[in-house]
């Protein structure tokens, strides 16, 4: 997943005074800027308390807006969701596509979005908020369709840099779904490793080798000739 990427978890949040201009109307930077503090303020209570259990009273009065304010923008908790989840899309894709374009070489482009992808699954905020996600969608099934949904748009540019890998001969013939898969269970394990360490700070050297190491694996394994192409 090497371009620093700036923490898109929890962040602190406070009573908001919003100042208005004469009519009484935020203004267009007022009003982005109440929907970038309200979709932090929502993740973190999804994350925390999940989705079943965050209410959207509880996340307007973390912000010190009124519910009314929070409705006309959101008019329930799946729509808030929704739209906590589509600004993280949009992040998340953005990093992995710069990552793709930064070099001509397939092989090398795929291992880029690759760490790209590793170093946004070790921020525990970032994580949280989706491992809680994941918790809840095991026992619904409604959460678990969006939750392919969210998953197969996130995925779209690591999949796209391994077919452009496999049109270079460098990685086995087969379905790129599959191969990104076995990719993204290698990362997810080293994910883990790093997330759920005891250092509140995890060393920079030590999550680059859980890194190379999976994505030696990864490579041995995806590397034709090395077996017969993946036919799953």
């Amino acid at each position: 997943m090497a371009l620093s990427i700036p923490p898109i978890g929890r962040r602190r949040t406070s009573m908001i005074r919003v100042r208005r201009r004469g009519g009484g109307r935020p203004t267009r930077e007022e009003a982005e800027a109440l929907t970038s503090r309200l979709l932090d303020s929502a993740r973190s209570t999804f994350a925390r308390k999940g989705i079943a259990n965050a209410s959207m009273e509880e996340i307007a009065a973390e912000l010190g807006i009124s519910k009314h304010t929070l409705y006309r923008r959101y008019p329930n908790r799946q729509a808030l969701l929704e739209a906590v989840v589509e600004r993280d899309l949009v992040r998340f894709r953005k990093t992995l596509a710069e990552a793709a374009g930064q070099g001509d070489a397939p092989l090398a482009a795929l291992r880029d979005v690759a760490f790209r992808y590793f170093r946004f699954g070790t921020d525990r905020d970032y994580s949280a908020f989706y491992l809680s996600v994941t918790a809840e969608a095991v026992f619904s099934l409604p959460l678990r369709e969006r939750l392919a949904v969210w998953s197969s748009a996130a995925l779209e540019p690591i999949v796209q840099a391994i077919i452009s890998a496999q049109a270079a001969g460098l990685v086995v013939p087969g379905p790129a779904i599959e191969i990104c898969h076995v990719l993204i269970d290698l990362l997810e394990g080293a994910n883990n490793r790093v997330r759920l360490g005891l250092s509140e700070s995890p060393d920079a050297a030590d999550s680059l080798r859980l890194f190379e190491s999976r994505w030696a694996i990864f490579q041995t394994a995806m590397r034709p000739g090395s077996n017969r192409p993946l036919d799953v």
